[in-house]
C-alpha cells in the first residue's frame, strides 16, 4: 500500500477564503535564552500564588468531566463585584476570544470595524476572520487614540468600534472625558468594545474606567482579563460585562466549553481577598518598575510615550529590527512591530539595568534620527 506524504495529502484544489489564506497567524514572542529575559508577551513575571496553584491542581482531579459551560460561579463572583447580574457577565478563554465573539456577532461581509492603529495586533485578524473590513484610524502623535477621528470614521457600514485603554502596544490611556465625548458621538446602534486588559496597572486618575460606565450606555461592553495583573496568562480566562442582549449574541458565537474548570478555579482563587491583595501589591511593584524604566529611558533621550500598562513603547520606526536584534544579543527578547516600534514588557527587576545599559547605547541622534 502506498502512503501519501504530508505535502501530497494537502489537496491543491481546496477552495479556501483568499483573505484567510493570506492572513498571517498570530505570532507569539520568541523565547528568551536560558540566561535572558522574555519581555515580549506582557506576562506577569511573578510566580503564581500557592493558593491559586492548589486550586488549579484540585480542579485537575475532575478533568474527566466537562467544565461548567457558562463558568457560572465565576460570573456570579464578578457580578457581585461590579453590581450587575450574572447574565450581564460573560467569561471566555481570554479577553481576545471574547472580542472575537463580539465581532462575529455584530459584523460580517460588507460591514466595518473601526479601531485605532497601531493597537492590539489581534484586531485585524479577528475582523478578517469575521469577513468584515478593518478601518484603521492612525494614532495621534503622542501614540494615543484619536477619538475624534475614530468618530469621524464611523459610517453606515460600521458595526463595531474597539477602544483599547491603555493602548497595547503604545501604553497611552484614553481619559474619562475623552471617552465620554466619544460615546456621545457614536450612534446608539453601533457596538463599542472597551478593551481594558491592562486597567489594573493604570495609575493616572484621568483614565477611563469602564466599571464606572456600566448601565449608562446600552451599546457599550467592557472587557478585562486575568492574564496580566492576576498572572494567569497560561490559563486563558477573561470576561466581559455589558447588556444581556449583546452578551447573548456573543454567547451564540462561542466555541462550546472554551473555559476550563482549571481556568475558573484559578480565577476564583485569585479573587479571594488575601490573594487579590497580594496580587495587586505585585501590580504596584510592576507599575513602579515601569515608571522607573520609562524615566530612565527618557533621561537617555528616548521619546517614550505615556506608559500605563505593564510595558513601555520604543518608537524606533525603520530601525525597529536593528534595535530588537541588539536587545536579543543582550539576552533580552522584546516584541518588535516593524516598521513602527518595539514593545518591552516590564519584567524582573534585574532586567531594568540591562535594558537601560543596552538602550543607552542606541539612543536616537537628534540630527540623523536613527540609533547610534
Amino acid at each position: 500500500m502506498a502512503f501519501m506524504t504530508a505535502s501530497e495529502s494537502t489537496a491543491p484544489g481546496i477552495r479556501l477564503r483568499p483573505e484567510i489564506a493570506a492572513l498571517p497567524p498570530y505570532r507569539q514572542g520568541r523565547p528568551a535564552p536560558d540566561d535572558g529575559f522574555k519581555l515580549s508577551s506582557n506576562e506577569n513575571p511573578h510566580d503564581p500564588l500557592p493558593g491559586v496553584v492548589e486550586a488549579v491542581a484540585a480542579a485537575a482531579s475532575t478533568i474527566n468531566r466537562y467544565p461548567d459551560a457558562t463558568a457560572l460561579a465565576l460570573r456570579e463572583r464578578l457580578a457581585a463585584r461590579f453590581g450587575v447580574t450574572a447574565d450581564e457577565v460573560i467569561v471566555g478563554a481570554g479577553s481576545v476570544s471574547l472580542i472575537a465573539q463580539f465581532v462575529l456577532a455584530a459584523a460580517g461581509p460588507g460591514d466595518e470595524v473601526v479601531y485605532s492603529w497601531r493597537s492590539f495586533e489581534a484586531y485585524p485578524g479577528l475582523v478578517t476572520v469575521a469577513g468584515a473590513t478593518s478601518v484603521q484610524v492612525p494614532n495621534r502623535p503622542d501614540h494615543g487614540h484619536d477619538l475624534d477621528a475614530m468618530a469621524d470614521a464611523i459610517t453606515d457600514r460600521t458595526r463595531v468600534v474597539i477602544v483599547c485603554s491603555p493602548n497595547n502596544p503604545t501604553g497611552v490611556i484614553v481619559t474619562a472625558d475623552e471617552f465620554e465625548a466619544f460615546m456621545a458621538r457614536v450612534p446608539a446602534d453601533r457596538l463599542v468594545l472597551l478593551d481594558e486588559a491592562y486597567i489594573e496597572f493604570v495609575t493616572d486618575d484621568e483614565a477611563v474606567d469602564g466599571s464606572t460606565l456600566l448601565g449608562r450606555h446600552p451599546n457599550l461592553v467592557l472587557l478585562r482579563t486575568f492574564s496580566k495583573a492576576y498572572g494567569l496568562a497560561g490559563l486563558r480566562v477573561g470576561y466581559a460585562i455589558g447588556p444581556v442582549a449583546i452578551l447573548d449574541a456573543a454567547r451564540a458565537t462561542a466555541i462550546p466549553l472554551g473555559v476550563t474548570a482549571a481556568s475558573s478555579a484559578g480565577a476564583l482563587a485569585s479573587l479571594e481577598a488575601a490573594a487579590e491583595a497580594e496580587l495587586l501589591e505585585r501590580v504596584s511593584v510592576i507599575a513602579e518598575r515601569r515608571d522607573r524604566l520609562r524615566a530612565g529611558l527618557i533621561a537617555q533621550g528616548w521619546p517614550i510615550p505615556q506608559a500605563q500598562g505593564n510595558f513601555v513603547w520604543l518608537p524606533t520606526g525603520e530601525h525597529t529590527v536593528h534595535v530588537a536584534d541588539r536587545l536579543f544579543e543582550a539576552s533580552v527578547v522584546a516584541r518588535a512591530f516593524p516598521p513602527s516600534g518595539i514593545r518591552i514588557s516590564v519584567g524582573e527587576e534585574a532586567s531594568v539595568e540591562i535594558l537601560l545599559g543596552i538602550l543607552g547605547e542606541l539612543v536616537p541622534t537628534s540630527q540623523e534620527g536613527h540609533p547610534k
